[in-house]
């Protein structure tokens, strides 16, 4: 016989982790299915290892300009094997957290297997049938493999494997010039590895405005990493060697190790939803409404899965949304939300809100702050000047539309930016703040003195 449950969730990640524990404490029987690993790529594959990691490699970048700072460091050297344990470690520490509380829990049971659809409510798991009222999915996203001709015969590296490496690559070839590039790319070169970065696009990062993306390859080209803009690799060899063509000309590229950052697909193809009867768009997202609801009743989706903007923030954000509607009686929705999010190469990269071309594009009246890193007090006592601050402006409330923060800690002074805009301050109200000094949030002061094409 079919067992009869409250709720299925598919894949523990940043939403299905604690909307397990919510319907616990509520008195719903849960069946939480995961397939590898608690936690998500958040914590097992993404946010946590990456971010430990380029933690370690700031330390090498630091430790080498010791000089700078009146420091004799005497020579640098990574030890790859170290980083990678402090790396397991961190993440084991999470991972192991998140398994015992859901394993202490009542009313909750974690399913080591593949769950799949065998009807519109019903999902098989080693050999076990469970219905539910509710069913969600939050299976995630993983690395694609581009269609470059060869590349099946080149022993690749992706955003998973490339954080196992007991040695460090003499020559790292990254495909891709997106998030995932970038922070690995800047990483392993200040491991030590020589680093060139391929990009099909022209330019890194294009749904950032234009300034900030020049800003950031001219930083990445600082710190030593060659990048290939509009460079369309037309196939490769095992010995990692890429045919490329770049400016009207084929090169060969040749490299150590290739790291494929070139995009990531849904994991929706073991799923079945066909059994379900559960939509997909043409890439194999599932569709949702802004409830996060599928087109099948009592079905939802959370997280990467169902596209739009893959952060970890955002999933748990899905969450509450869930289960503000389904078990504290209200009605929220995925309109209107904020979506910040931070690149962390360094200086980082904070963004919140509209683009400078997003807001002309809607015909907006709008004036554009912009003020060197060279400028805020506390970035020059640091010696950590690179960068810009960029804030979007209405003209005619003075509200603020949007803003990139490239600097030192950038993500933290945008979150400032968006607490201010989520609580709909004029600009006026940064610039006039009595704030801390020498602080990083001073700047906020000064920003809006630099008004670009105003004298």
């Amino acid at each position: 016989m079919n067992e009869q449950l409250d709720a299925i969730i598919l894949g523990s990640g940043q939403a299905g982790n604690p909307l397990a524990v919510a319907l616990a404490k509520a008195g719903k029987k849960t069946a939480l299915i995961e397939s590898k690993h608690v936690g998500g790529s958040c914590v097992n594959e993404g946010c946590t290892p990456t971010k430990t990691m380029v933690a370690s490699a700031r330390v090498a970048y630091l430790a080498r300009r010791g000089a700078d700072y009146g420091v004799n460091t005497g020579g640098v050297s990574v030890d790859m094997v170290r980083v990678r344990e402090r790396k397991r470690a961190i993440v084991e520490k999470f991972r192991s957290g998140s398994e015992k509380r859901l394993e202490s829990m009542e009313n909750v049971e974690l399913i080591r297997g593949e769950g799949r659809f065998v009807g519109p409510r019903t999902v098989a798991v080693n050999g076990r049938i469970l219905d539910a009222k509710w069913i969600f999915i939050d299976t995630g996203l993983r690395s694609a493999i581009p269609p470059i001709e060869g590349i099946e015969d080149v022993p690749l590296l992706d955003n998973v494997s490339v954080m196992e490496l007991g040695e460090l690559p003499e020559h790292l070839l990254v495909l891709g010039g997106g998030y995932v590039g970038l922070e690995f790319g800047q990483m392993f070169r200040r491991f030590g590895s020589r680093v060139t970065l391929i990009h099909r696009g022209r330019r890194l990062l294009e749904e950032e405005d234009t300034d900030v993306a020049d800003e950031v390859k001219k930083i990445l080209e600082e710190d030593g990493i060659d990048v290939l803009l509009q460079a369309n690799t037309m196939r490769t060899s095992g010995a990692v060697e890429l045919q490329v063509e770049c400016d009207g000309r084929t090169r060969v590229v040749k490299g150590s190790h290739l790291l494929v950052a070139t995009g990531r697909i849904p994991n929706t193809d073991r799923l079945n939803l066909g059994a379900a009867g559960i939509a997909v768009d043409k890439h194999g997202y599932v569709k949702v409404n802004e409830f996060l609801e599928t087109n099948v009743d009592g079905v939802f989706a959370l997280g990467d899965v169902k596209g739009g903007p893959a952060f970890t923030h955002i999933s748990y954000d899905d969450y509450r949304i869930v289960k503000s509607n389904l078990l504290d009686g209200k009605s929220r929705t995925t309109k209107g939300r904020f979506v910040p999010y931070t690149l962390f190469i360094d200086p980082q990269l904070g963004r919140v809100g509209l683009t400078e071309i997003e807001a002309r594009s809607q015909g907006r009246k709008i004036r554009v702050a912009k003020m060197p890193m060279t400028g805020v007090a506390r970035a020059q006592e640091t010696d950590e000047t690179r960068g810009f601050m960029k804030i979007v402006v209405d003209a005619e409330t003075e509200h603020i539309l949007g803003a990139a923060v490239l600097g030192i800690e950038g993500g933290e002074i945008m979150s400032q930016i968006q607490i201010a805009m989520m609580g709909g301050l004029k600009y006026t109200a940064l610039q006039e703040a009595t704030l801390a000094h020498p602080t990083l949030a001073e700047a906020l002061n000064n920003v809006f003195l630099h008004w670009e094409g105003e004298a």
